[in-house]
């Protein structure tokens, strides 16, 4: 049997690629897991943890793809993603007769559609598979994957693969893309949901409420969402350690206004919201890009006017 392909070993990678170890999908003899990352020390890093496991690091995507049947790769942005693809060492050298490329990735969907009929060009399968979640649910396994593109290898990959790294997965279509389209719905939505979070828990704050009272109250009634619960007692305490970079929350979201724009949807809300994580993202003097996506809270706070904003201090 050959070795399972994984390339990129960064935030959300990382948890997923040790899923496929400690679920023993992947590390026997029989199925190594093969590894690359742009940093290295990260597949060290991997292979130290899991030292019953058998992980193989390779120097290039390309000796991985060429190593294994199935090669998931999950890159951070679009940049990053076709640099590693199509590179001289990328994805696509490797790709040949036999060879299965499964993309979890967030991109454009032109992006995603390219890299399906490169891989399909030289002979190898593609599936279009982003993720919903974020770092934490990365590393337990309750993933939602959004496919799109070869039936045959979500049949082959969704009661071991997919089902280790993810609590649920979803085939839309056979033509890549709908994946993506998927994908960025939902993060536009939760996007715009942080967005509209953190202005709530801000005009609190200004009106003289308890900021911990009022996300209680906000986690009893029919609003009440996980993310709530979760992120609200650190946006208080201004923790944004990044689960789910700002950056990246931007980029999705920017994608999305873009393919709203080209459907014809009316899409006013999710674009202010859009226009304000891009505000948050750009500004150079509160540096939010590679905190967590609840940092837009700071930049509300920074543009708002009353005596409590105005008060108020960054603690990091």
């Amino acid at each position: 049997m050959s070795g399972i392909g994984f390339v990129g070993l960064g935030i959300m990678g990382e948890g997923m690629a040790a899923r496929l170890l400690s679920e023993g999908v992947a590390g026997s003899d029989d199925a190594p897991l093969v590894v690359w990352n742009r940093t290295g020390s990260k597949c060290t890093a991997l292979k130290e943890k899991f030292a019953d496991k058998n992980v193989v690091i390779k120097d290039s995507a390309r000796e991985v793809v060429e190593a294994c049947g199935i090669t998931y790769s999950m890159m951070s942005t679009p940049e990053v993603s076709r640099i590693v693809f199509e590179g001289q060492q990328g994805v696509l050298a490797g790709v040949g007769e036999g060879k299965s490329i499964v993309d979890c990735a967030t991109l454009a969907e032109s992006d995603m559609k390219r890299m399906g009929e490169a891989v399909n060009a030289k002979g190898g399968r593609f599936l279009e598979a982003p993720v919903s979640g974020s770092k934490g649910p990365a590393a337990q396994g309750s993933l939602i994957f959004l496919c799109a593109g070869s039936k045959d290898i979500f049949d082959e990959i969704k009661d071991n693969g997919l089902k280790v790294m993810g609590k649920a997965s979803h085939f839309f279509n056979d033509d890549v893309g709908y994946g993506t389209r998927a994908k960025l719905v939902v993060n536009s939505l939760m996007g715009t949901m942080m967005a509209a979070f953190a202005e709530g828990l801000a005009l609190s704050e200004s009106l003289g409420l308890d900021g911990s009272k009022m996300v209680e109250v906000i986690g009893q009634g029919a609003i009440q969402s996980p993310m709530f619960n979760m992120k609200g007692p650190k946006m208080l305490a201004q923790d944004h350690a990044p689960n789910f970079p700002l950056k990246h929350a931007h980029k999705d979201m920017a994608l999305a206004s873009e393919m709203a724009k080209a459907s014809g949807a009316e899409y006013s809300v999710m674009d202010k919201a859009e226009e304000l994580l891009r505000s948050a993202r750009e500004d150079s003097e509160l540096n939010l890009a590679d905190l967590d996506f609840s940092a837009v809270f700071e930049k509300i706070h920074k543009e708002s006017t009353g005596e409590f904003s105005k008060k108020r201090k960054r603690t990091d």
